[in-house]
């Protein structure tokens, strides 16, 4: 039975024969139905192919270079999204190495030298001949060296020794005990000067090494430690200086001498240490940025320039002194020079001197730390108490130069030193 049974009853008539136009949209059904399936078809392949490609890059990881070649896969792994990010490394940092102490002393030691200060004292009348030994570095190859003021204080014959055991006579081209700085000059060339680091950049717990001569007898000694504290400001000799703390073991004879980082780069000059039966591994350095600044001054002027002076001298007024006498505390002028700037803006004797600028003062070492902040021409005030009434005096700066009839261009007064000695 055919379809046909389901609509009529009796006899199926005989089928009449399709028409020409009949067959024409039936062929074009035929034709759009092929299509459509063919599209499906086509659509449901793309889809499985892409998406089998992206779950496979999702599981693996890019393919390098170095894993496309087979040389060395297994080290140049990219870091991916999944891994977490990595920290960012600059190319200079990168460059950088780090090496360790013996390493540090077979690159630095040559340019490590011995400074050897001879002077002459008077002992019951007999001249003596006194000597004292320091370290000092190598700055340039054409024989600049630079050390602590101390070191070559008051000195009468200068005496460089190199690494090779070579002793040079050595001048001093100028130096500033307000700093501790000098610069000497020896006729050699050819010399290997140091790497000049950045002070500016440490960071407390940097590992440091210092070579150089202590007690003026065990050359070429390298000693080992950290970056203990930054921005020290430690006063030797009547004026503060800013100094890093280390704890390398630091004696006399060091003072002038390198402080190393971990790449070979000088970053500070060691020149004091604190001393005491209680007290172990507190050595100090200058900073290397402000020794540099300081050595070109004395290169090219022997002096440091633009370096301020008010003319007065101080004595301190403490606590208890000013509480006697009804005074408030600050830095008390017992002198101040002619036609110095002080006495051009007022200031008297007995004044009183609590603040310049903004810089609060107590002390005579207040007042030398307060200066640093200035250069001489520039101007600022004064604040002072005279007779109970509070002043404000306009000032401008005076420049401090070369004391007349001194080898070297810079101040040689000794102040007593209460527990800090240099190295």
């Amino acid at each position: 039975m055919d379809e046909y049974e389901y609509g009529m009853r009796g006899e199926a008539p005989e089928p009449e024969a399709p028409t020409q136009h009949e067959t024409r949209r039936a062929g074009a059904r035929l034709r759009i139905w092929l299509f459509a399936i063919a599209a499906a078809l086509l659509c449901a392949i793309l889809g499985g192919v892409c998406g089998s490609f992206m779950t496979a890059s999702r599981l693996k990881p890019p393919v390098t270079a170095a894993a496309q070649t087979g040389a060395g896969a297994a080290l140049t792994t990219p870091v991916t999204a999944q891994s977490g990010p990595s920290p960012a490394v600059s190319p200079a940092e990168e460059s950088r190495k780090s090496l360790t102490p013996r390493e540090v002393f077979n690159a630095c030691a040559e340019s490590v030298v011995g400074v050897s200060n001879e002077t002459t004292t008077n002992v019951f009348g007999q001249a003596s001949a006194v000597a004292s030994s320091g370290t000092g570095f190598i700055l340039t190859a054409d024989g600049y060296i630079i050390t602590n003021h101390h070191v070559v204080q008051d000195a009468e014959k200068l005496t460089v020794v190199l690494h090779s055991g070579a002793r040079c006579a050595a001048e001093v081209v100028g130096s500033d005990a307000g700093n501790d700085i000098a610069l000497l000059k020896i006729a050699q060339s050819g010399l290997k000067p140091v790497s000049i680091g950045n002070s500016d950049t440490l960071q407390v717990g940097e590992a440091v090494c210092a070579i150089g001569n202590p007690l003026g007898e065990l050359t070429n000694t390298l000693t080992a430690g950290y970056l203990s504290a930054l921005d020290r400001e430690i006063n030797t000799d009547g004026a503060p200086i800013n100094m890093l703390q280390t704890d390398c073991a630091i004696n006399a004879g060091n003072s002038g001498g390198p402080l190393f980082d971990m790449n070979g780069d000088v970053i500070a000059i060691t020149t004091a240490k604190y001393y005491g039966d209680t007290v172990e591994g507190l050595g100090f350095a200058i900073p290397i940025n402000d020794a540099v600044k300081i050595a070109a001054d004395l290169r090219e002027y022997g002096y440091v320039v633009g370096r301020p002076k008010l003319g007065v001298t101080i004595l301190d007024l403490d606590a208890q002194m000013a509480s006697l006498y009804g005074l408030p505390v600050g830095a008390y002028v017992h002198a101040v020079e002619p036609e110095s700037c002080a006495a051009q803006a007022g200031v008297q004797e007995r004044d009183i001197l609590t603040a310049i600028g903004d810089y609060p003062v107590e002390t005579k070492t207040d007042l030398s730390a307060a200066l640093k902040n200035f250069r001489a021409g520039d101007t600022t005030t004064l604040q002072i108490v005279r007779g109970g009434t509070s002043l404000t005096l306009p000032i401008t700066l005076d420049e401090r130069l070369p004391e007349t009839g001194q080898a070297t261009a810079k101040q040689t007064e000794k102040a007593e030193t209460t527990g800090i000695s240099p190295g």
